[in-house]
């Protein structure tokens, strides 16, 4: 029997791990995505989309090991909410890599308009969204709640970095006629970026439930409304 539960937990271990280099592959995604951009590189743009394939096969295999460890034997309550909680993340890492992806995508059809240029600072949008990304994975590698915390906070700073890039992008396109296309493309590569935020948000609160059993939308912008039942979302204002 303890023969059994040892090489249960060293299986849950293994999952784990696979699990923060899938996200950490996905990260370096987002970044390459971005600096494909700010390089004007189309062919590091098109390395991103090739190494989608990846994520998805990660996807598959990380999601047969839970099903596996559910197999095994009769999980405790703290494994079911480990496993569980692993298998929701490789929902919202596998978005990740798709928005990486979207930017990647974006970014080759600003290169192919006339003098290409990086219109606001999507860097900076960029590299919140990608701490915040791995802030939650190392909430849930340490079983932080303050790292949570910290996560679900920071989803806020985000949202108001959004919200001030799509202004001045809208504002560029009704004063420059001639980089409406380039802009277009820049406002859904901001909104990529503040997806990936709140995927990370998602994660965030998934740690938290899988450390206290309470499932709870922690971030502000997640909290649901009382009196219409819908999501709050300043980032839609």
């Amino acid at each position: 029997m303890l023969h059994t539960r040892q090489a249960f937990d060293n299986e849950l271990q293994a999952l784990q791990q696979e699990l923060l280099e899938m996200a950490s592959f996905v990260e370096q995604m987002i970044n390459d995505a971005v600096e494909s951009l700010a390089r004007q590189d189309p062919a590091l743009a098109l390395q991103v989309i090739i190494r989608d394939d990846i994520v998805d096969e990660l996807d598959i295999d990380i999601e047969q090991r839970c099903l596996r460890l559910l197999a095994l034997q009769q999980p405790m309550a703290i494994d079911l909410r480990i496993i569980g909680t692993a298998m929701k993340m490789i929902t919202d890492i596998e978005r990740v890599g798709d928005h990486s992806v979207d930017i990647a995508k974006a970014a080759r059809k600003i290169m192919k308009e006339s003098q290409p240029e990086m219109l606001v600072d999507i860097p900076r949008l960029s590299v919140m969204a990608r701490a915040m990304l791995r802030e939650s994975l190392q909430s849930f590698a340490k079983r932080d709640l303050d790292l949570v915390k910290k996560v679900c906070d920071e989803d806020d700073d985000v949202d108001r970095l959004y919200r001030e890039l799509r202004e001045q992008l809208h504002d560029i396109m009704r004063k420059n006629p001639d980089l409406v296309v380039q802009a277009s493309w820049q406002l859904m590569i901001v909104h990529y970026l503040e997806r990936v935020a709140d995927h990370a948000t998602n994660i965030a609160e998934r740690v938290a439930f899988m450390e206290t059993g309470r499932l709870e939308q922690l971030a502000r912008t997640h909290r649901t409304d009382q009196s219409t039942g819908s999501a709050l979302s300043e980032s839609d204002e």
